[in-house]
């Protein structure tokens, strides 16, 4: 069985992905963003899931998640899952605070980050990201694919994959969303602990467990280096 690190665990996909993994019988660390939250994830803890608690939005507490995270061992894979769609925190949220916890958790066999069919419409100019501000959603999810397909090529033992989860009916989602509650958190538990020959790859942009194109850009070897220097010269982190 597999150890598995799942961020934004409160609700949605991620307490989602959390529940299924513990019935398959893996052991998980969840997240949650303060104290004030830590019950959200009590039904979690009480079938044994441990806990670690930080801001995605804080640099700082971004790094004391991964301190906490390496203090309680070795992790197999690491599902990023938090998200946010609007506001201040999105861009350190959903760009920065992935590549801090990249760089800085151990490193594990798997990494998933959660992408979005709105990260093709997302812009391929690092000039226009302010690194600690809110910017546009697609751009953030054009970035952190990019960023799981650079871990791909830079760490060839590791399998580095995006996931776009789909339109689903959570709290960011809307009660209306059209696409399936339950395949939208398939594909990450299935990257992150299946030895299917397909769940085993790397590199990839995948929906529903089938595998699409992403934007052009994130495969773009020199979109993916300067995003690493821009990410690493903000956070003062390089990824190694």
């Amino acid at each position: 069985m597999a150890r598995i690190f799942i961020t934004g665990s409160a609700d949605g996909l991620g307490h989602l992905t959390a529940e299924t993994l513990l019935g398959d019988g893996h052991e998980v660390i969840t997240h949650v963003r303060g104290e004030a939250r830590r019950s959200a994830v009590g039904s979690l803890v009480d079938r044994g899931a441990e806990v670690v608690v930080g801001d995605l939005a804080s640099v700082e507490e971004t790094r004391g998640i991964a301190d906490q995270v390496n203090a309680l061992g070795t992790v197999d894979a690491v599902i990023h899952n938090a998200g946010v769609y609007t506001g201040a925190a999105v861009i350190p949220v959903n760009v920065v605070a992935p590549y801090l916890l990249t760089a800085l958790i151990d490193r594990p066999a798997r990494l998933v980050y959660l992408s979005s069919g709105l990260s093709r419409g997302g812009r391929a100019d690092l000039s226009r990201i302010d690194w600690s501000a809110g910017s546009g959603y697609g751009d953030s999810k054009l970035c952190v694919t990019t960023l799981a397909f650079a871990v791909a090529r830079l760490w060839p033992e590791v399998l580095s994959n995006a996931v776009n989860p789909g339109w689903v009916p959570t709290k960011m989602g809307g009660a209306g969303a059209p696409d399936d509650l339950t395949l939208g958190h398939r594909t990450q538990e299935w990257l992150a602990t299946s030895n299917d020959p397909d769940a085993r790859t790397s590199g990839a942009y995948w929906f529903h467990q089938a595998r699409e194109e992403p934007h052009p850009a994130a495969n773009d070897e020199a979109f993916q280096d300067d995003l690493l220097a821009s990410l690493a010269d903000y956070t003062g982190t390089p990824l190694r």
